[in-house]
């Protein structure tokens, strides 16, 4: 698990405060003022890292 947080860290570029992982979904908490940076110009950076990791990711402000 440690080893898709920090894949996540260095793919989504910000500060990463909690992850929870809901079947098939990875739920990212990001502070407020990153959530823009985390999900990428027209959820490029999201797209992405779902690729990479196989599953899909939801960005939440915390």
């Amino acid at each position: 698990m440690t080893e898709v947080l920090e894949r996540l860290r260095k793919m989504l570029n910000v500060e990463i405060l909690e992850v929870e992982y809901e079947g098939d979904k990875i739920i990212v908490y990001v502070p407020e003022d990153q959530v823009r940076i985390a999900v990428g110009t027209g959820g490029a950076a999201v797209r992405a890292a779902e690729l990479v990791l196989g599953k899909k990711i939801e960005v939440r402000a915390r």
